[in-house]
This record gives structure tokens, C-alpha cells and sequence, in this order.
């Protein structure tokens, strides 16, 4: 074995202090981050404008709905106001009717019409809608399982969730409603616009001046409102985190009689939610009452303007060409409601817009992280070996794999038996820049070697193994796999090759076997028995209600810790892989049961390199090779019986003289 290098100590750097559970910036939004939401806004319009030939369906019937609605009501209108007035005149009623009837009949016609087109509309928005969300999940989910580790080590969980539901609803409420109501409303205001045009260039004017004061007041209102919306997104980002986070360690919060600030430490976070929304809204709501307010005013404007003008008998400039009357004012003014009332309608969706573009711009901050790269290409195969020592690539299961390594320099394609070398030289690591981990590590894994990590916690164990994975890259040194760089290596088939039990075990909602299955996807419901065998898991699970089964879920929380790390050791042990890395597997376990498992681990563990990790040392005794880690550095290694020779810090580990600080 080789020793380990020595370097001048060298203090490592302390780590930045932590913010509380409620702290987070409460600066108001920037105009970069505005210009963000309304830039990933476009992104969504260009997504959902993908489905064309629906969206084409939604914009025609938006429009014939839109111009029978704002139209027909008008025309309508003055005609039979024109019919009312001339028999007012001649007194004939009799022969009025027919003429009223010969509009009424046609009008209920066009509005069910209306109706059918309307509902049709809404059915095709839903189905595009539900196909819009989904492929928005679908991508979140895709790029979520590319993204490296370190990702997640920075995010809180109940943050991203946050992407799935709150984020997601924001732009469902934008495509469903928001966006087919702007539609319509554009649609009845181009109409009905073209009407009162048509009808009185004069008083059109007079409505414009009014519409560009809402559009002022709009534009001030709204550039307010989404400063506060924006910051309302991440306000309910971080409520939603610190309750998944305080759910998940519910049993800790209790044994700590910790209940108390767990309730002051979310009100601070509620409150900043209650405050950043009342601000958003209180912008946002404003907006309804001025419109509201403005369009009154301009109504009666209009209606002293339009008596004025029929009292002098004032020309009206008009492209109709008739003279302003009593016939045009009335469906005048009432065009001029249904404006104002769009334009208010149209002014309310703002409220959906930028908490949409809020929602967008956190979704595609997710989407445009860079995912984890893997420029490796030496693949792993199944192989079959000749008695001369000839390895040859196999289409099938031989039991027997090999590194297939392809050479850009000549174009030969050459084979190495996967035999579970594997080779630190001088590494050195940091999660961080400014915080480095490990120091100058060197560690030779033989194949069929036993390797023993002890340390206190913090000292580099699980980073090594992380290393080895690739679940993180080094800084400095060299890290070989059979003698292969493993940054030649695709990540996936690196992986495959490694099996890895953790100290803290996850199982996935299903049954027992189908969690035993997760090691291997291919394997057989009597491979998956074998492998409980091996694990020792076996007797416990054939005495479940269901056995293999059971159903599981809640992370297993209808077993023990130990059966559910028994499982674990069990998904393992079906993948049946060259190399096993051992986080702490059995430190969940009672001492009968490690005995047990034990048993089952040796049998595991039979001609695989392996590299465990353990808190206890009565569990690493047999290793071939123990490495005992301070603070990032290798300070003793060798077997047990030569480190309890020296009498150094591994002895007096041992003996319980001191523990590792």
C-alpha cells in the first residue's frame, strides 16, 4: 500500500454563517428581474403558440364570438329604435311588430350560435391547456433528474416542489383564462371601436382621450403591482419550503419541544407572504375601481356631448352619413359601457399576467440550469472471455463485463475486464471554492480489497465515495477505474458498475419487491428473493401482511428503520455489481440484526472491492485496508491489527482512550 503524502496543515477555511429558517432578501423587485418575468412570458407564448392549428380554432372562434357579441347587439339595437320612433310617429304598432319580430328571431339565432361557438372554444382551451401543463411538468421532471447533486444541496426541496404547484398554477391560470379572456376582450373592443366610429367620429375622439388616460394609469399601476408579485412567487417558494422541510422532521421538532418556534419561525414567513401579496394586490385592485370610475366619467361626458349635439342639430361627422340622432346616442352610450367594460375586464388580467411572468421566470430558471455534463466515452458491455485470456464484446447476460474503450488517436476499439480497481492519487476536493474538504488523498482499492473509512463526521468519508461515483468532480489529482480515467468514463455506466447503500434509505411507493427491483430492472422475482436472502431480509418480509407484496409508502414508514435499511441492502445485492460502497448500512440496525446482515454483507462482499464507511469499528475490523480521516486528510492507514501495533490515533479510537474531533 502506499503511504500516504504529508502536506504543511493547513487551516481550512470556516464556513459562511447561516441565515435563520424566515431570512431572505426583502429588497423590492429590480427592474432586471421584470424584465426577466416578461422575457420567460415570451417563452411561454412561443411554447403554447406550438400548438397552432388548436390555437388557430381558439383565435376564430374567439373572433366570431367576439364580433356577434359587441356587434349584433348594437345594429340591433338602433334598428329597432329606429322602428319604435317611426311608429311613434305614424301610430301604427300592428304593423311594427312583424318588423321587431323580423330582428328578435335572427338575434336569439346568432346568440345561441354564440353559445355553441363559446363552449366549443372552451373545451379546446382546456385540452390544449392540460397539454400545455403537462409538457411544462414533463420538462421540469426531465431536466430535474439531468441536474448534478449540487443543485439540490443548494435548493431546498419545498422550493422546487414549489415549481410543480404554485409556479405551474400561475400559468395555468394565464393560457385557461387570462389569455383567451385578453383575446376575446382585444376582439370586443376592435368591434365595438369600429362601430361607435362608424357611427360618430366625434364622440369616438372624446372616448380615445379617455382611453389613453387608462392606459397611463394602467401602465403606472402595473409596474408597481409586479415588483410586489414577483417577490410574492418567492415569498410562497419559501413558506412551501419550510413546511415540507418542518413536515419531514416532524418527529424532531417534538422530541425538542421545538413546536413553539417552529410556529414564530413560519409566521415570520407568512407574514412576509401577507405582506408582499397585500402589496401586489393593493396595486392590482386599484386598477378596477379607477377604470370603473374614468368610465363613468367619460359616460357622461358622452351623453351631455350627445345631447348638445341633437339640441344645436350639430353635424355629425360620421361614416355612416346619417345625422346624429336619438336612435345613434342611445346604442352609442351603450357601446360605450360595454367599452369600458372590456377595457376594465382587459386591465384586470394584469393580475394573471404578472404573476404568470413571476411564475415563468422562477420555471425556466430551473429549466435553464446547466445539467450535469458527462464527457466520458468508454461504455460498459457485456463480455465473454476466451481460455486465452480474449475478451470479446457479448448482445447478452455472460455474467461478465468489460470496459469497451474506444481510441480517437487510431480508431481501435480496445477491452478491459471490469475488475474493481479503483485508484485515488493525490485528490483534493471543495464543495465550495472557499472551503476546501479533502487534502492530498491517496487511496488503492485492489480488486476483492475490503476498504475502511473511519473518521469523526465532517472528515471526508461519504466525500470520497461521492468522488468515486462522480457524483462531483475533483479539483486536483487523479481517479482511475481499472486503470481508466473515470472522466473518460460515461457516468451511467460508471454507476451501473458501483453498488452503494446508504445511511439514510429511501424506498419509493410500491411494493417490497418492486423496491428490491430498483437495483435491477431486468431482475426476476426469484432473483429479488435471493437477493433478500443474502441481505437477510427474507424472514421479515415473508412474514408482512402481503409479503413481497406489501405495498409500501411514506418511505416505508410502515417498517422499521432496520428492515427498511435491510431492503436497501437488498436492492444492492440484486444489481450484483463489481464494487459495493457501504455509507453507514448498518448503522440503523440493531446489534442481533447487524449480526445477521453481517452474515449476509460477507457473502456479498465475497470478490467485489468494497468500500465501507462506519462509525462502528467492531464492523471494519476484517478490512483489508483501514483509513483513518482527520479534517480532509489521511492520517493513518493499514489493517487492524497493524494500527492497533502502532497504538496511534486508530487505537486509541479503538479503545475508547478519545474520539476524532
Amino acid at each position: 500500500m502506499s503511504e500516504n503524502k504529508t502536506k504543511a496543515p493547513e487551516k481550512a477555511p470556516q464556513a459562511a454563517p447561516q441565515r435563520g429558517p424566515g431570512a431572505r432578501s426583502r429588497g423590492p423587485a429590480s427592474m432586471s428581474q421584470i424584465k426577466g418575468s416578461i422575457g420567460s412570458l415570451k417563452r411561454v407564448l412561443k411554447i403554447y403558440v406550438g400548438y397552432f392549428p388548436k390555437l388557430v380554432w381558439v383565435i376564430v372562434l374567439c373572433i366570431l364570438v367576439g364580433a356577434i357579441t359587441a356587434a349584433v347587439p348594437s345594429i340591433f339595437q338602433k334598428n329597432i329604435l329606429s322602428i319604435i320612433t317611426d311608429t311613434w310617429e305614424t301610430g301604427d304598432w300592428a304593423g311594427a311588430r312583424p318588423q321587431v319580430l323580423s330582428y328578435l328571431i335572427p338575434l336569439v339565432c346568432l346568440y345561441v350560435l354564440a353559445l355553441a361557438m363559446a363552449i366549443l372554444q372552451s373545451q379546446v382551451i382546456a385540452f390544449m391547456t392540460q397539454k400545455f401543463l403537462a409538457r411544462l411538468r414533463e420538462d421540469l421532471f426531465d431536466k430535474m433528474q439531468r441536474l448534478p447533486l449540487k443543485y439540490f444541496d443548494t435548493h431546498k426541496h419545498g422550493e422546487i416542489m414549489s415549481h410543480y404547484t404554485n409556479d405551474i398554477d400561475t400559468l395555468r391560470q394565464l393560457v385557461s383564462m387570462a389569455l383567451p379572456n385578453i383575446l376575446r376582450n382585444v376582439i370586443l373592443l376592435v368591434t365595438v371601436f369600429g362601430i361607435m366610429l362608424y357611427y360618430s367620429i366625434w364622440m369616438t375622439l372624446i372616448l380615445c382621450l379617455g382611453f389613453v388616460l387608462m392606459l397611463v394609469i394602467t401602465g403606472k399601476v402595473g409596474a408597481g403591482s409586479a415588483k410586489y408579485f414577483i417577490r410574492q412567487q418567492k415569498a410562497v417558494a419559501s413558506a412551501e419550503g419550510f413546511i415540507q422541510e418542518t413536515m419531514n422532521g416532524q418527529k424532531v421538532v417534538k422530541v425538542f419541544n421545538h413546536e413553539d418556534q417552529a410556529i414564530k419561525s413560519f409566521e415570520e414567513l407568512n407574514q412576509t407572504l401577507v405582506s408582499d401579496s397585500g402589496k401586489a394586490n393593493a396595486y392590482a385592485n386599484i386598477l378596477a375601481p379607477i377604470i370603473n370610475n374614468i368610465g363613468n366619467i367619460i359616460y357622461v361626458l358622452l351623453a351631455v356631448v350627445g345631447g348638445l349635439m341633437i339640441y344645436f342639430h350639430t353635424p355629425n361627422l360620421s361614416f355612416s352619413g346619417e345625422i346624429f340622432s336619438i336612435a345613434i346616442m342611445v346604442p352609442f352610450l351603450n357601446m360605450c359601457k360595454q367599452f369600458m367594460g372590456n377595457l376594465n375586464q382587459l386591465t384586470m388580467q394584469m393580475n394573471a399576467i404578472v404573476m404568470a411572468g413571476a411564475g415563468a421566470e422562477r420555471i425556466f430558471a430551473l429549466l435553464d440550469q446547466d445539467p450535469e455534463t458527462d464527457d466520458g466515452y468508454v461504455t460498459l458491455v457485456n463480455c465473454e472471455i476466451a481460455p486465452d485470456g480474449t475478451v470479446t464484446e457479448a448482445d447478452h447476460n455472460t455474467g461478465h463485463w468489460a470496459w469497451k474503450h474506444p481510441h480517437q488517436a487510431d480508431g481501435t476499439i480496445t477491452y478491459q475486464v471490469l475488475e474493481g480497481d479503483v485508484r485515488l492519487t493525490e485528490v483534493d476536493f471543495a464543495y465550495v471554492p472557499e472551503k476546501q474538504v479533502l487534502y492530498d488523498v491517496t487511496v488503492f482499492a485492489k480488486p476483492g480489497q475490503k476498504v475502511a473509512f473511519v473518521g469523526a463526521t465532517g472528515a471526508g468519508k461519504t466525500t470520497i465515495t461521492n468522488l468515486i461515483n462522480r457524483f462531483y468532480d475533483i479539483a486536483d489529482g487523479k481517479i482511475r477505474y481499472d486503470g481508466i480515467n473515470v472522466n473518460k468514463i460515461k457516468k451511467k455506466d460508471l454507476r451501473r458498475s458501483l453498488g452503494l447503500v446508504l445511511q439514510e434509505t429511501n424506498l419509493f411507493t410500491g411494493t417490497v419487491m418492486e423496491n428490491i427491483r430498483y437495483g435491477k430492472l431486468d431482475a426476476t422475482d426469484e432473483e429479488c428473493r435471493q437477493a433478500a436472502v443474502l441481505a437477510g431480509a427474507s424472514d421479515f418480509i415473508e412474514r408482512l401482511p402481503d409479503g413481497y407484496n406489501t405495498m409500501l409508502t411514506n418511505n416505508g414508514s410502515n417498517l422499521s428503520q432496520g428492515q427498511r435499511q435491510l431492503i436497501a441492502i437488498a436492492r444492492a445485492a440484486v444489481a450484483d455489481p463489481p464494487c459495493l460502497i457501504l455509507d453507514e448500512a448498518t448503522s440503523s440496525i440493531d446489534t442481533r440484526t447487524e449480526a445477521i446482515v453481517q452474515r449476509g454483507m460477507d457473502k456479498l462482499m465475497e470478490g467485489r472491492t468494497v468500500f465501507v464507511i462506519a462509525h462502528r469499528l467492531s464492523t471494519v475490523q476484517n478490512s483489508d485496508v483501514i483509513m483513518v480521516l482527520d479534517h480532509g486528510r489521511i492520517i493513518e492507514r493499514g489493517s487492524h491489527d497493524q494500527l492497533i501495533a502502532e497504538k496511534g490515533v486508530y487505537y486509541q479510537l479503538y479503545t475508547g482512550a478519545f474520539e476524532l474531533e
